[in-house]
């Protein structure tokens, strides 16, 4: 019989159960903050964090199939919340010169306003973070990421641009190295998010 990580008696016993129920605590925190956030300024949750995507990645990327993609959604839940941020002047167009049919969003200034000040929406979950050893960060920090990396696998997760997904990622011997910046890295060096990300075929 197969019992549920939120059963106190699993729980008590296995460690990936309390690890599984931590992690939710530290997702409703997200929650929180970014609904916070959110109603401040009159947007919904994933208003903001479309603003907050585009304030940070390039043009190509801030296209409505790329924001589907990257935020688990439907083209047409995120349609509808970029009209919103079109409506009220957050956000603009930028037509394909190439395929007309095809549009990037860039952010208006008061767009970028709102953008650059909700983007610290989860400081205070980095400020405890902050005061864990050096060796603890890296410990946690690689054990999210093969995380997010099986999550990926097994179609949970859609879009990753970590180090590990990435063609220009190699790991010999333990030992993780970037061709693109050909270095080696180290535990604490290797990236969730990196621009220059090449997707593994």
């Amino acid at each position: 019989m197969k019992y549920s990580s939120f059963n106190l008696n699993e729980q008590n016993q296995k460690i990936e159960s309390r690890i599984v129920v931590a992690l939710e605590r530290i997702s409703e925190a997200f929650r929180v903050l970014l609904w916070n956030e959110s109603k401040e300024n009159s947007l919904s949750p994933i208003q903001i964090q479309i603003l907050i995507f585009i304030y940070f990645h390039s043009l190509e990327k801030c296209k409505v199939g790329y924001l589907a993609d990257e935020f688990n959604m439907t083209k047409a839940t995120i349609s509808d919340s970029v009209k919103v941020l079109l409506s009220k002047e957050l956000v603009t167009k930028e037509t394909d010169p190439i395929d007309t049919r095809s549009f990037s969003l860039s952010l208006t200034n008061e767009g970028k306003k709102i953008a650059k000040k909700a983007s610290f929406f989860a400081s205070s979950i980095e400020q405890p973070i902050e005061k864990l050893t050096q060796e603890q960060k890296a410990i946690m920090l690689n054990g999210l990421l093969k995380l997010i990396y099986d999550l990926n696998k097994s179609g949970i997760i859609t879009i990753q641009r970590m180090c590990f997904t990435c063609s220009n990622y190699q790991l010999d011997n333990g030992v993780h190295y970037c061709k693109l910046l050909k270095s080696k890295l180290a535990e604490n060096d290797l990236r969730v998010d990196c621009p220059e990300h090449e997707l593994q075929i």
